[in-house]
């Protein structure tokens, strides 16, 4: 079974894990110095946050396959809709091994198609020191999204929809 992808960029790490750690209820599976993930199954979502890459906000969506077969499907069906596709193949980004690819949807956003595949110690094996600019684990001629703005409208207490 397949599970959403976040990845969003924070200024302070330390403060946005707390902040993570109460709305969902949970621990990070993964903490390191510059790195925080959870792996949730309600929503089945991995969440990701990094000090690493551009200003703050969402970085990229992707979706994590199980198998090499669900990857695969998720690269026919980038292709079927008509996007490139930057093939990464086996690469390593966000403290573990992974097999991935690319695309780009018709607004800028990229997103990303991975299976992981091992846990390794460094955030990037081609980038085990200082945290590289641009992206947070997008290669540097991976297609880039536009900056993603929601805008959320709160509702006072006792109204409905």
């Amino acid at each position: 079974m397949k599970r959403f992808h976040v990845h969003a960029h924070v200024e302070d790490l330390q403060a946005s894990v707390a902040f993570y750690a109460k709305l969902f209820g949970a621990a990070p599976t993964r903490l390191e110095s510059d790195y925080a993930k959870w792996m949730l199954d309600d929503p089945r979502i991995n969440f990701a946050i990094s000090t690493r890459g551009g200003k703050p906000g969402v970085d990229h969506l992707g979706i994590q396959a199980d198998t090499a077969d669900e990857l695969a499907e998720l690269k026919a069906r980038a292709r079927a809709a008509d996007a490139q596709v930057l093939d990464e193949g086996a690469t390593t980004c966000c403290y573990a091994a992974s097999e991935k690819h690319w695309v780009t949807d018709p607004q800028g956003i990229a997103w990303e198609h991975f299976q992981t595949l091992a846990d390794i110690p460094t955030f990037s094996a081609s980038h085990a020191a200082a945290p590289q600019p641009g992206s947070a684990c997008c290669p540097g001629d991976a297609p880039r999204g536009k900056p993603i703005a929601i805008a959320i409208a709160v509702k006072p207490a006792g109204s409905c929809c």
